[in-house]
């Protein structure tokens, strides 16, 4: 029987398999090891870690799959319910607004405008295509904070419905991040037309924008079914939550440029998931430049750790939500 001490005990031997194995690897795809081995040791810690909580919830689902087919079956009868939250909370929004869904454009336009006259006049930031490496900050990020800060509450805020009727509780936190990636189509139209307004230089690997989405997007998922669980519980982490975005937001290049960092602060930097994700979405969009294979491990390791988290936790304390609520 896979109990959870067991489970516990199989994480820490494939955590120390997976960092041996990527201790081996050749410098070409892991990196210099010259570099601060205080540093450089965590990095590939925190993969091995990441690889090995993903196998163990693969081995969870194996275990546990009685389990997965009635979350499956639910997910299948209440799906209709899903898609009725996600389109309720897209439209409640700009509801009773003269414009409508148009703001969808026009925030990050309007954004992109506000930052570029703060930051290339008063600050002057050389960066080449500026309101373009502003907006691509905000695809990013803002679909990251507002996907997260609304889910943190959707438990919560479903309180009435939660004590009245049985319906599977992972449907809200998903409902609202659903519901910021029908918000991030807009934004990326709004995208579009900077590059043809700017005359930016127009790349191929434009195309494969959706894989930076697709890792923010699973990240950002497996958070805010972890944040939303534990605000249940502890409701200080709603007010934690503000401070936590305020310094990613500082912490993340979204309007400086990433040269001022202080060389002994990149390291730091890499620990940062939302800077990987970012970085893939500029290299990609502005910079012509397809990532290497290192570099979507390690979006990919953010990613699957947050969701194997968060899923695991909401999934084992959903049935004490009520007592909380």
């Amino acid at each position: 029987m896979l109990t959870k001490k067991r489970m516990a005990l199989i994480t820490v031997l494939l955590a120390v398999l997976f960092f041996i194995l990527l201790l081996s690897l050749p410098e070409a795809v892991v990196g210099s090891r010259a570099e601060n081995m205080l540093l450089f040791a965590p990095k590939l810690l925190f993969l091995s870690v990441t690889a090995a909580i993903t196998m163990a919830f693969i081995l969870i689902l194996i275990f546990k799959r009685d389990f997965i087919k009635w979350q499956a079956f639910s997910f299948s009868r209440y799906k209709y319910y899903l898609w009725q939250l996600v389109k309720a909370e897209y439209l409640k929004r700009y509801r009773k607004s003269v414009l409508g869904v148009l703001w969808s454009l026009l925030n990050p336009l309007l954004t992109m405008l506000v930052m570029t006259m703060v930051f290339s006049l008063l600050f002057r930031f050389q960066i080449p295509n500026y309101p373009l490496y502003i907006l691509s900050g905000r695809v990013i990020f803002g679909f990251f904070e507002e996907a997260a800060g609304h889910s943190m509450h959707s438990v919560i805020g479903a309180e009435a419905v939660i004590k009245k009727v049985y319906v599977p509780k992972y449907v809200y936190p998903v409902s609202q991040v659903l519901s910021s990636l029908v918000n991030i189509l807009f934004f990326l139209l709004a995208f579009l037309a900077v590059f043809v307004i700017t005359r930016a230089p127009f790349h191929w690997t434009v195309l494969l924008i959706p894989i930076p989405i697709i890792y923010t997007f699973v990240f950002t998922l497996g958070l805010g079914m972890l944040l939303s669980s534990m605000a249940v519980f502890f409701r200080d982490i709603v007010h934690l939550y503000g401070i936590g975005i305020m310094l990613l937001t500082y912490a993340t290049p979204l309007f400086y440029p990433v040269d001022i960092i202080p060389e002994w602060a990149m390291p730091i930097m890499g620990f940062n998931p939302i800077y990987h994700f970012l970085t893939y979405f500029r290299s990609v969009a502005l910079d012509g430049v397809v990532p290497g294979l290192w570099q979507n491990v390690v979006c990919m390791g953010f990613a699957l750790a947050a969701l194997c988290c968060g899923v695991y936790v909401f999934m084992s304390q959903q049935d004490k939500y009520i007592l909380h609520l």
